[in-house]
């Protein structure tokens, strides 16, 4: 299989702060950059195909406990930001 040739762009984005150690701690445990990570969370949710395995999640839920984050799906796009 040809793999891809792609250009990446440097991006500053703003994310929420447990969240962003939990994606680090995963983008660690499963050996990629948290920018590769995140093209493969994006890529596979636009074909509506879930990205992690079940013992991927199981990681997931332990990083989430560790880093204090307590978010879920329903609170996406109804975060509202504190003053820091």
């Amino acid at each position: 299989m040809t793999r891809p040739i792609i250009k990446r762009t440097q991006t500053g984005v703003r994310i929420e702060s447990s969240l962003l150690k939990v994606l680090k701690g995963l983008a660690e445990y499963t050996d990629l950059t948290l920018g590769d990570l995140l093209e493969g969370i994006v890529l596979h949710a636009f074909e509506g195909k879930a990205p992690f395995s079940a013992d991927t999640r199981d990681v997931i839920a332990r990083l989430k406990e560790v880093y204090g984050c307590d978010l879920m799906a329903k609170d996406s796009h109804q975060l509202v930001e504190g003053e820091s």
